[in-house]
């Protein structure tokens, strides 16, 4: 595995962490079943492509990506902030939107930069580009 296809696995591990994290995080302040229901399924998704970046990886021999401490307590702070004075679905559902908008863009940064990478690791990380931007519009009705 070269060093350009590990670099967008870990990102695609990178991606999808931070964004189950998100979705642990906010899941009790979700009071529409229907949003419930919907980031419950991006979930699953989130964690379906971040078993295959890391299986890839492992296969590889490849170290993972491991977030910190740190980065996990700001993230949920941040959540925490945020959803402090407005639980609304509308609000939920925007900060969810700007989450998938940053990952597509992070995302599309890594393949840029790692225009070497192999197909698999490039086709993966396409598949939660597509991903995160069918997210951007069922979140859309929730506004």
């Amino acid at each position: 595995m070269t060093s350009h296809e590990a670099a967008v696995y870990r990102e695609i591990q990178r991606n999808t962490d931070m964004a189950m994290k998100a979705i642990n995080t906010i899941a009790d302040k979700v009071n529409d079943d229907a949003l419930s229901m919907q980031i419950s399924r991006q979930s699953l998704k989130y964690s379906e492509l971040h078993n295959e970046a890391s299986r890839q990886l492992l296969n590889a021999r490849v170290e993972n990506y491991r977030s910190s401490a740190l980065s996990d307590a700001l993230l949920r702070t941040g959540i925490h902030y945020n959803t402090m004075l407005n639980t609304s679905t509308g609000h939920i559902a925007e900060m969810m939107i700007k989450s998938s908008t940053n990952g597509i863009l992070e995302m599309e940064k890594v393949l840029k930069h790692n225009e070497n990478a192999g197909p698999k690791p490039v086709a993966l990380a396409k598949q939660l580009i597509e991903f995160e931007e069918k997210n951007v519009e069922r979140l859309k009705q929730y506004l």
